[in-house]
């Protein structure tokens, strides 16, 4: 009488086993401040071989946004799969204004609600988001926040994948390069800097002779171009980073069942870079490795942060709340899939630290690319950000200068920006109002509108607005 309550059982373990077994471990990899400047991407300053072999074997996404050009609310939709203006997370945790997560949704963090599934939890370097102590990860090792010990930082990534357990795992990755550091002058200031070389890496550090100006700022200067040789210096030892984590995986015996994602959490540390709207910003590196599922290509897909979430959630085995933002990425791994995937991007911005408030929405269709300015004409934007200077030596340009007039944009823009991203990829022609692009800007304002209808965007209010500047003003 026993015996089919007993086979039964048998097979329902049998069942819940085999289901574990499917679940793939997950790898989510960070580079702080990091945008498309990798040889994978086209660029031909640098060589990264080791990330260009990952995102040979996986699907690299040409266009792909992070919700916001800033470390905390960037990093809060990769851990909500919601854009800041959903999550809470308006602007930087070190503000010290009170930026951090609604506690309403503090339960479903991602490694939150991956734990309670039977996952093993860990994050090596920067989280960066609050609150810190709600999130429930097994191991934290924040020795990573500002050391660019790479060979460490891996190390404790070894400790951590080669733990003995039944259990899956996620493990967030964090590099802190390329941000910058600083160091004191023997005349007591202050200096903002990219460290050429750490612990003999790169081999050969680029010098300002080396590398160009950044074509979206046109500010072709020796101190500038330093600093940009200084930043293409930190990439290359993100790629060996990279190299060493991926050796760790084979090493291990783990390669073969790790849905790794990797992604920049915004774009440089320059104007018209990080902090802003502008592709520099928002556009990064988003590279996918599903086993057994993706398939190696290059996607026009357009994608976003928001996406990651739901993505690790799907392989998990587990279903997306419903009020995440984001979609799995599984329809679009394959090379020639026909999902049904969305024709716009959006990305925003609230806050850096406590001032400005300066709300921006943008939205492309991969051609075109509107940026709404919510408070234009009635405060200004940043202008410079980790102490870049390029704001100061645009002055110095002539009055009619395309880089001093889209500096000056920069920080005091009108309320709607429209560009044509094949005719203009640096942004510097601004034709909104132009009767010949009419269809493109009616289309992506209603296309904008849609969005923020569907993912209930509150500053749309100007009284929440005002409710918001109230409450975070320092």
């Amino acid at each position: 009488m026993q015996r089919f309550p007993l086979i039964f059982l048998a097979l329902s373990l049998v069942a819940s086993m085999t289901h574990a077994a499917e679940r793939p471990n997950v790898l989510l990899i960070t580079a702080d401040d990091l945008g498309i400047q990798l040889s994978c991407y086209g660029d031909t300053t640098i060589d990264t071989p080791h990330i260009d072999k990952l995102a040979g074997r996986s699907v690299q996404f040409e266009t792909a946004y992070v919700a916001q050009a800033s470390c905390s609310p960037s990093r809060s939709t990769m851990f909500t799969g919601m854009y800041p203006h959903g999550n809470g997370q308006y602007g930087l945790t070190n503000a010290d204004v009170g930026f951090r997560v609604h506690e309403e949704i503090v339960d479903d963090l991602l490694p939150n609600v991956l734990k309670r599934a039977g996952y093993r939890t860990g994050i090596i370097g920067k989280l960066h988001v609050d609150p810190q102590q709600e999130f429930q990860f097994d191991v934290r090792n924040g020795k990573g926040f500002g050391n660019r010990n790479i060979r460490q930082q891996v190390q404790f990534a070894r400790e951590f994948v080669s733990a003995e357990s039944d259990e899956p795992w996620f493990l967030m990755f964090n590099v802190f390069d390329p941000h910058v550091a600083k160091r004191k002058l023997k005349s007591g200031k202050t200096e903002t800097y990219l460290p050429d070389q750490v612990q003999g890496i790169p081999e050969t550090p680029l010098t300002a002779d080396d590398v160009s100006a950044w074509p979206w700022q046109g500010i072709d200067r020796p101190e500038q171009r330093k600093k940009i040789a200084g930043y293409y210096n930190c990439v290359q030892r993100i790629d060996v980073a990279m190299g060493l984590l991926m050796e760790t995986l084979e090493q291990t015996g783990q390669a073969d069942n790790v849905l790794i994602i990797f992604l920049g959490d915004h774009g440089p540390p320059f104007s018209r870079g990080k902090t802003s709207c502008y592709e520099a910003g928002l556009r990064v590196p988003f590279i996918v490795h599903w086993p057994g599922l993706s398939q190696p290509h290059v996607s026009e897909k357009l994608v976003s942060s928001s996406d990651i979430y739901p993505t690790i959630l799907d392989a998990a085995g587990l279903e997306t709340p419903s009020h995440v933002h984001g979609r799995s990425l599984r329809p679009v791994l394959t090379e020639n899939s026909k999902a049904d995937w969305r024709k716009t991007l959006v990305g925003e911005f609230h806050y850096h630290g406590a001032s400005p408030f300066f709300p921006r929405r943008a939205i492309t269709d991969g051609r075109y690319k509107l940026i709404h300015n919510l408070r234009a004409g009635q405060a200004q934007a940043i202008s410079s950000v980790d102490a870049d200077k390029a704001p100061q030596y645009a002055e110095q340009l002539p009055a009619d200068h395309p880089a001093r007039l889209a500096m000056e944009r920069l920080a005091n823009p009108p309320e709607w920006e429209l560009y044509d991203l094949a005719s203009d990829p640096i942004e510097f022609h601004n034709r909104a109002g132009d009767p010949t692009l009419a269809e493109a800007e009616s289309h992506l304002k209603q296309a904008l509108t849609t969005w923020q209808t569907e993912t209930k965007d509150p500053f749309r209010n100007k009284q929440f607005r005002q409710q918001v500047m109230q409450k975070y003003q320092k």
